[in-house]
């Protein structure tokens, strides 16, 4: 491999807990939205869209 071009080099090797932190990252992204946060954000919408119309 030459300078200045992308890929890995063995002195560059990911720490042994960076996997760990990917799987903790990739299973939080993967929960579902939960019912209240969901409400919360549909009575946002509803009010920004009631904002919006008001306006014209």
């Amino acid at each position: 491999m030459t300078k200045g071009q992308p890929g890995k080099d063995k002195t560059m090797e990911e720490p042994e807990w960076a996997n760990g932190l990917k799987q903790l990252y990739d299973s939080v992204v993967d929960e579902p939205l939960p019912d209240t946060f969901r409400d919360l954000l549909a009575k946002l919408e509803g009010g920004a869209q009631g904002e919006s119309s008001a306006r014209k």
